[in-house]
């Protein structure tokens, strides 16, 4: 069976940001608000971050449950890995996540500004300056077999979608919110349309869920 390169539970407003202007350590989706636009996955019973007993079932509880499946490895950005720019000051960040990401996989961090790769718990974190091709290809060989995770941010999923290198995509619209600039997916999700086929699905949580796969 085929490799494929998945976006899966990505999250945009209404006007398509995946993230607002601003970005920073205090505020790593910028301007935009976390708690709107996850709210949907953060309530599921399957939000792995989850302490206390219950969640929603049903198809937000599915794609949740849903997002490790099969997943060998994840290529990210580097505005999704770090709020720093240009060349590395030191080598002390190491990401968003603690000293236990919820990646379990290899990731590949596009940059241009490399460094040294570094494992914490079962995440090995590359650093990689290569066209989407190349990186795709690494990504593949180090997933065995698995498919390989385009986790963001917008301006990078945007770079693999202009390759044509992307086979599926599962993005989750908060139509309640709007957040007017910063790093954009698309302006309509019918942007992709003359690639792939695409499903609209509302979720009782308010969110719609944009269902992509190649035609």
């Amino acid at each position: 069976m085929a490799q494929l390169l998945k976006v899966q539970n990505f999250n945009v407003s209404r006007d398509g940001f995946g993230a607002g202007e601003g970005q920073s350590l205090e505020r790593p989706f910028g301007s935009a608000d976390p708690g709107a636009m996850f709210s949907w996955a953060g309530a599921t019973a399957s939000w792995p971050n989850r302490t206390d007993p219950g969640g929603s079932r049903g198809l937000d509880d599915y794609l949740t449950r849903d997002f490790a499946n099969n997943i060998g490895a994840e290529i990210m950005g580097r505005n999704k890995f770090s709020p720093q720019r240009g060349p590395w000051e030191d080598h002390s960040w190491q990401g968003w996540w603690g000293e236990e990401p919820p990646f379990h996989t290899p990731v590949f961090v596009l940059t241009h500004h490399v460094r040294p790769s570094f494992t914490l718990s079962d995440t090995t974190f590359h650093f990689v300056d290569s066209d989407p091709a190349t990186v795709l290809k690494q990504a593949k060989e180090a997933a065995q077999g698995k498919d390989v995770r385009l986790g963001g941010g917008a301006a990078t999923i945007r770079q693999f979608l202009d390759a044509d290198l992307v086979d599926t995509l599962h993005v989750a619209v908060s139509p309640q919110v709007e957040i007017g600039s910063g790093s954009r997916l698309w302006t309509s999700s019918d942007e992709l349309l003359d690639r792939f086929h695409r499903d609209v699905v509302p979720s009782p949580s308010g969110v719609e869920h944009h269902l992509f796969w190649r035609r």
